[in-house]
């Protein structure tokens, strides 16, 4: 049978990833605030005959950079980020011999819920 994804979790496996996703959601929030705020600043900048560089665009840029980085961590591992706002998260799993997510929400204290893969948040079912 072949599978969308290379790497499959068992609940031990995502639960151990758990502290360490919280840590990255978190960076992820805040680098994504930094990147707007300097979007907003340099979109100013952005007219016809504006000199765009200095400082703005480096720590712009500087900030889309680590931002990359962290989300570069989730793709290495296959964890799928559904929803960045709530700290949705999905983790290709395999239950019953079928490929599912194994899905988890930023408040929830433990993975507890699954879907199939094409059905999302509204098919969550509990494990």
């Amino acid at each position: 049978m072949a599978y969308r994804f290379r790497k499959h979790y068992t609940r031990d496996e995502a639960r151990a990833l758990l502290a360490q996703v919280r840590e990255w959601l978190k960076q992820v929030a805040h680098l994504r605030g930094k990147v707007e705020k300097f979007e907003k600043r340099l979109r100013g900048f952005m007219l016809p005959g504006c000199d765009l560089g200095g400082e703005s665009v480096n720590t712009w840029v500087r900030a889309m950079t680590d931002l990359d980085t962290v989300l570069r961590e989730f793709r290495r591992r296959e964890i799928q980020i559904q929803d960045i706002d709530r700290g949705l998260v999905d983790f290709p799993a395999i239950i019953g011999g079928k490929e599912v997510f194994l899905c988890w929400e930023e408040d929830e204290e433990d993975i507890e819920f699954w879907h199939e893969l094409d059905s999302g948040y509204a098919g969550r079912e509990k494990l």
